[in-house]
């Protein structure tokens, strides 16, 4: 018991540490060599169910540390934490499911920490970056928790095979990290040679080599090896067509014990974006899922709070996004996203509004609306109302 209070009070300290460097971040940094930045967040979430008439409400104060050492003109260190505090009846309602999710790691070394919980609250801790950067002329490694971003396509990234994400996850943008090596040779301003590879807490294994360059004016990328039971091999692009970006990437996945057999599955995504003289943002992008289902593509709480891979990014066999922005003045910006799921008819919109309190401070409101029958792919959740204060340095 003793030894469980001295963790927690230890775990408590390094919070209280981190909230006091976000605060102080400039009077913190005693050499010019440490970088310190990170943000200091409430949000509030009330979600109305489907099949309910009874609100549910939870509120979260989040903190985030970022830390960089430059220990010599070759050597980087980095560092990123989380602290989460979360409360209210939406958390009890659904203990221990979303404790139990909030405060696991897929990583090989366990960096999530449970400070403490109950039924109705929960406090942890979440180091999602911890790694050491080499340099050396054109040769770079990084060995450690990062995140590895293969991806090009903002909604869908089936080339991301390291670090899949969540779209409908809005609030943790810097998105979680991977017990991993990643090793980089320039060949040229826009051209690469990488290989990475990382292990989870289970010991699987994924490992693939990457070549980058630029032709045409289109950035293209290759890439092969293995993700977990899977060989894997993928391509990506992005460019431009009379001003509009166009994107694309796709990813081919054959079971390792089942290669001479036709059980492949292709999962692959295209995007275009443009903006108006106006300044009016406007995106489209579609995924295709080879392996998904034709009929109802639900997956219950999977939607909102599963874990991702670049190959289960969609159930459904085909998934439309689309999405316009606006800045209606330059201190306040509306948008509104939304995926349409034709074939079982269920959707998902996502209108908010974004104000600039101060250089450091911003406020967002936001929902998320979704609409069809249980069991689609977006049908039976209801709608989730957000408000959201966050001061960044």
């Amino acid at each position: 018991m003793q030894k469980n209070m001295q963790i927690s009070f230890n775990h408590i300290l390094l919070i209280l540490l981190a909230a006091w460097f976000s605060i102080n971040p400039k009077e913190s940094v005693a050499q010019k060599k440490v970088e310190v930045s990170g943000f200091l967040e409430y949000l509030n979430t009330t979600m109305a169910p489907a099949n309910s008439a009874v609100w549910q409400n939870m509120s979260g104060v989040y903190n985030r540390i970022n830390l960089n050492y430059y220990a010599t003109k070759n050597l980087k260190f980095q560092a990123g934490m989380r602290n989460n505090f979360l409360y209210g009846p939406l958390l009890a309602n659904t203990y221990p499911v979303y404790t139990d999710l909030l405060t696991n790691d897929d990583g090989l070394v366990n960096m999530t920490f449970d400070v403490a919980h109950d039924s109705s609250y929960v406090l942890y801790t979440n180091i999602d970056r911890f790694y050491a950067t080499w340099t050396q002329g054109k040769f770079e490694t990084t060995i450690g928790r990062q995140r590895i971003n293969w991806g090009i396509n903002t909604v869908w990234t089936p080339n991301d095979i390291f670090n899949a994400f969540n779209y409908l996850d809005f609030d943790y943008v810097e998105r979680a990290g991977s017990d991993a090596v990643l090793m980089q040779y320039y060949t040229g301003n826009f051209s690469s040679v990488s290989f990475a590879a990382k292990l989870d807490k289970d010991n699987n294994l994924t490992a693939a080599a990457m070549v980058k360059f630029n032709k045409w004016n289109y950035d293209f990328q290759f890439f092969g090896g293995v993700m977990n039971t899977d060989m894997v091999a993928g391509a990506g692009w992005s460019g431009q067509i009379q001003g509009a970006g166009f994107n694309g990437e796709a990813t081919y996945f054959r079971d390792k014990d089942h290669f001479g057999d036709n059980t492949g599955i292709l999962v692959a995504s295209i995007g275009a974006n443009y903006t108006l003289p106006n300044s009016l943002y406007m995106h489209v992008s579609v995924i295709y899922n080879s392996n998904g289902t034709s009929g109802p593509g639900g997956q219950g709480a999977n939607l909102l709070i599963g874990q991702m891979s670049a190959k289960t990014l969609t159930l459904s066999k085909f998934d439309v996004f689309a999405e316009v922005s606006y800045p209606i003045t330059p201190l306040i910006r509306a948008n509104l996203n939304g995926i349409i799921n034709p074939l079982d008819h269920s959707a998902y919109v996502g209108p908010n509004v974004s104000f600039n309190l101060t250089q450091n401070m911003g406020l967002m409101v936001m929902s998320q609306v979704f609409l069809g029958k249980a069991g689609t792919e977006f049908g039976g959740y209801g709608q989730i109302y957000y408000f959201r204060l966050k001061y960044s340095f």
